[in-house]
């Protein structure tokens, strides 16, 4: 996102410098109770545990990702993160997850952390071929996201491709607040619903819409000063409520009321993300935590309106049942879905030894390559490199004891978002993420 953007991850974690309240530990290690104490070198367990994968790209053979079926098991949904926002690896490799998920495990939707309005889009292509992937990215990320890349095209290109050869059609989600464009499309289906339901009410939402919609982009609703945003917020919100007392009976017209209701929470979703005084600590960290909670709760509404099992992608930050920054990230999405799901929430991060991703620098506003090598020695990432080969998956639930207890250990981890530079982490995989995949070398995606 771009540096002015509430979804820009650097800029809150310079802004927050508050400690947070521990978060209930919901990985896969404290699943099974209190870890097992370190004791020697965790290298024969880790290796012991480590599965071989043949690749990260999407075409071939699939076989080896077997261990990861078995991990995920009778899982709803399952988050599936990023070292970094930017790697082509992350993203060709949740391409493969996704496209073995459907083909072995009944997955049905991949749910991204971008734009719900942008997800309405690129659901309508795979689906129905309505319009060109490539232009729908270019029109609705405008270069502000992390992904608008070859790799994301090559995936809505292969989802299209699934739909026209099969019966057991896959979808697209965005799970996100609708940045960069607020998604005031969503304003004219919200219009739409209610002008068929209960036309003499039209004005009074056209009103209520019309100063969102004067605004260009979420850069500028930004800008506005703070009680400007929140009586925006206000009057979105008004119009929510006011929509929300149209709910048909059950039965004929009730799922069109429900999709007119989500886009019109979506929109509030978007305004009241941009309320918090994001130049106070306190007021970053709440933003952070209602935009994973809002997350959260639009995976949710997607689950119960489609019965689909979901793969989610998103940064490691938001997939893991704890933060890596509690000051700055209170409660993450996947805390939220964990509590929410149980059991059939289960997460996989991703870790990586060197290589390149795409990020921002306070040079500009355009993303850019970064390379990094190694990471110091003492870290997760150096241990974790000389455990297995290039490329492996690692249930740490189901690893042995030895292994277990390293991995409930706080080390230095690269867990880098859409700004350069960012310092490593003091993270426990273990109550992180039920699962791992560890990369040795990733090369940066292919901007469009």
């Amino acid at each position: 996102m771009t540096p002015s953007s509430p979804l820009s991850r650097r800029r809150f974690l310079a802004a927050s410098a508050l400690a947070g309240s521990s978060v209930p530990v919901l990985g896969g290690t404290a699943a099974a109770g209190r870890p097992p104490r370190p004791s020697g070198d965790p290298l024969p367990a880790l290796r012991a545990a480590a599965r071989p994968l043949r690749s990260t790209e999407p075409a071939g053979p699939l076989d080896d990702l077997r261990p990861l079926g078995r991990a995920v098991g009778g899982a709803l949904v399952v988050g599936l993160g990023e070292a970094t926002h930017g790697s082509h690896e992350f993203f060709a490799m949740k391409h493969r997850v996704f496209r073995y998920l459907v083909e072995h495990r009944g997955f049905r939707t991949f749910a991204l952390e971008d734009a719900w309005s942008t997800g309405l889009l690129i659901d309508d292509y795979v689906l129905h071929g309505k319009g060109d992937p490539r232009t729908i990215m270019k029109e609705e990320l405008r270069g502000k996201t992390p992904w608008e890349t070859r790799e994301f095209l090559d995936l809505f290109r292969w989802m299209r491709a699934h739909n026209l050869r099969s019966p057991r059609k896959v979808r697209f989600m965005g799970d996100d607040m609708n940045v960069p464009t607020l998604g005031k499309e969503l304003t004219g289906k919200v219009i739409g619903y209610v002008r068929g339901r209960r036309p003499a009410l039209v004005p009074e939402f056209e009103r209520l819409y019309a100063r969102l919609l004067s605004l260009a982009d979420s850069d500028a609703l930004l800008a506005l000063p703070l009680e400007r945003r929140r009586e925006i917020d206000r009057l979105t919100t008004r119009a929510y409520d006011l929509l929300a007392t149209l709910r048909p009976a059950p039965g004929a017209g009730r799922e069109a009321f429900e999709w007119a209701l989500q886009h019109a929470r979506s929109i509030v979703q978007t305004t009241r993300l941009h309320s918090f005084d994001y130049t106070t600590p306190e007021g970053a960290r709440a933003g952070m935590l209602f935009r994973d909670g809002a997350m959260a709760e639009n995976v949710r509404w997607w689950r119960l309106r489609t019965g689909h099992k979901i793969l989610l992608s998103a940064h490691n930050g938001h997939v893991g049942y704890v933060p890596d920054d509690p000051g700055s990230y209170p409660k993450t999405q996947g805390a939220f879905l964990r509590e929410h799901f149980g059991a059939r929430y289960t997460n996989i991060g991703f870790t990586f030894y060197q290589g390149s991703f795409q990020a921002r620098t306070d040079d500009g506003p355009d993303l850019k390559r970064i390379t990094v090598g190694p990471p110091e020695p003492g870290g997760n990432e150096a241990t974790l490199d000389r455990a297995g080969p290039a490329r492996y998956f690692l249930d740490m639930r189901t690893a042995p004891a030895p292994a277990r207890a390293w991995l409930a250990q706080k080390r230095p981890t690269r867990n880098i978002g859409t700004g350069w530079p960012e310092e490593p982490y003091d993270i426990a995989l273990g109550p992180a993420y039920d699962n791992l995949i560890h990369l040795h070398s990733v090369e940066a995606a292919v901007l469009l």
